[in-house]
């Protein structure tokens, strides 16, 4: 990102920087294309980074891995500290997909969303500090790595003006909600392979 002031909205120019982001743009290039034959009624929702506690949790999740590895008191590397990224509750993404869902056709056909809130862009310094206000626990070092270079912040306004929809859940809401979950002992051994996509 040029300036960090800069909000990218759904006009914003496009630059996958791996072969997953590039699949994502094609796909909605193809299923958005005025000219495409068929019965399909498509609409893009550009979600947020997701975090929070699911039934299906991810702790391989830039929110909930930081906050499992700091109350767990492990030593969390972060790069790219500075970096911007924009985030939304697992709960408000399913509520984004309602909202269009239940939207008059005429307002969402062959229309592209960004699925979030404007406030809730965050650097990962941000989430560091954050995650150091709700628990003691934890160290933090800072590396320098030449890797994911993505670096942005998000404007949702289309998609509360147009549709009314605002996320409920804020970034601090969720990093309480899975301190308590790990303090209940909800997952186990929140470590487990089974809470990673990647492995």
């Amino acid at each position: 990102m040029t300036d960090p002031e800069l909000l990218m909205d759904e006009t914003s120019a496009l630059h996958p920087l791996s072969l997953y982001a590039e699949t994502k743009v094609g796909f909605e290039l193809e299923l958005l294309d005025p000219l495409r034959s068929g019965p399909i009624c498509a609409t893009s929702l550009r979600f947020a980074t997701i975090f929070g506690v699911s039934p299906r949790m991810r702790f391989d999740l830039t929110v909930n891995e930081f906050t499992r590895d700091l109350w767990a008191d492990r030593e969390l590397e972060v790069f790219g500290e500075q970096f911007w990224r924009p985030y939304i509750h697992v709960r408000d993404a399913g509520r984004a997909v309602r909202t269009v869902l239940d939207a008059d056709p005429s307002e969402v056909e062959h229309e592209v969303f960004n699925a979030g809130r404007s406030g809730e862009n965050y650097r990962k310094l941000d989430l560091v500090e954050e995650i150091g206000r709700q628990t003691p626990r934890g160290r933090v070092s800072y590396v320098k790595r030449d890797e994911d270079p993505r670096d942005y912040k998000v404007s949702f306004d289309k998609i509360r003006e147009t549709l009314g929809f605002e996320t409920e859940m804020t970034v601090p809401d969720g990093i309480g909600e899975i301190i308590e979950a790990l303090d209940e002992g909800r997952f186990g051994d929140p470590f487990d392979g089974r809470y990673r996509n990647i492995p």
